[in-house]
């Protein structure tokens, strides 16, 4: 066996570093896309929230829609937040609890109802947000709806999507984490239309000191500076294989060129 020596403080790089090199660079290009996929996946989460600010915006200004004319087809992201008027009575014996929602700083649930509108469809509705303190469980029984025909102003809202476990109600407690429509009514003895109605005021007035759910803040989040994080990892990326390259060769040059002070042993 043959050892070759080599200066104080330079690395063992090896006879073939390209390999090292090659393998490294496999590496960083693998993480680079990574992270610039995860940074266009920002921008795109970005594009979203703008889209959504400028339907909120524009929703604000229109008139108040009439329910048939709005939940007779697909309720599409552009048709979230408009106004909607809607009448009809309330099934009290098929209510569902939406577990794990927040309405700013407070966590609880919602409560959905189907109408059985006088259209003579059936449209899910959200009846509001009740808070839950963190000392407490979830409500066995919930707030029952005003009896009788009512009158409810309401957003419209599409179906939020998710797995079958997030947007199927458990039985017996009829909880869910999503709201879908299509998932709600294999559980009910009736059709559903697309979507769902979240109430701004209902007459008469509801029980359960439940809260309307609010449009969204006009906000555009964290995406942009999560995107530029991101964009700025993959760089990094890059330029530490460069730097490692470059000091490999340094070190290199440094052995290549260092006076021949060891010497070959045989064993």
């Amino acid at each position: 066996m043959k050892l070759l020596d080599t200066p104080m403080g330079t690395p063992p790089i090896g006879r073939r570093p390209w390999l090292r090199w090659l393998a490294l660079a496999v590496f960083v290009v693998a993480l680079t896309i990574a992270f610039v996929n995860l940074g266009r996946w920002q921008l795109d989460r970005l594009d979203q929230r703008r889209a959504m600010n400028s339907s909120v915006v524009a929703h604000e200004n229109t008139p108040v829609a009439d329910f048939a004319a709005i939940y007779t087809r697909t309720i599409v992201e552009a048709d979230q937040w408009q106004r909607v008027t809607v009448r009809g009575t309330f099934d009290p014996d098929h209510q569902f609890m939406v577990r794990y929602r927040s309405l700013g700083p407070a966590s609880g649930y919602e409560v959905l109802t189907p109408l059985h509108t006088t259209t003579g469809a059936w449209v899910l509705v959200d009846r509001g947000f009740g808070t839950k303190p963190n000392d407490q469980d979830y409500p066995a029984t919930l707030p029952a709806p005003p009896a009788g025909e009512v009158a409810i102003l309401g957003y419209v809202r599409r179906d939020e999507q998710g797995s079958q476990a997030a947007t199927t109600p458990v039985a017996p407690s009829n909880t869910v984490r999503l709201v879908n429509s299509a998932a709600v009514a294999g559980t009910l003895p009736y059709p559903l239309v697309n979507g769902f109605v979240s109430v701004i005021d209902i007459t008469p007035a509801q029980s359960g000191d439940l809260a309307p759910v609010t449009p969204p803040e006009l906000t555009e989040g964290n995406h942009f500076s999560y995107a530029i994080q991101w964009f700025t990892f993959a760089g990094m990326a890059g330029l530490g294989l460069v730097l490692l390259i470059r000091s490999d060769v340094r070190a290199m040059r440094r052995a290549a060129q260092a006076p021949a002070t060891g010497r070959e042993e045989a064993t």
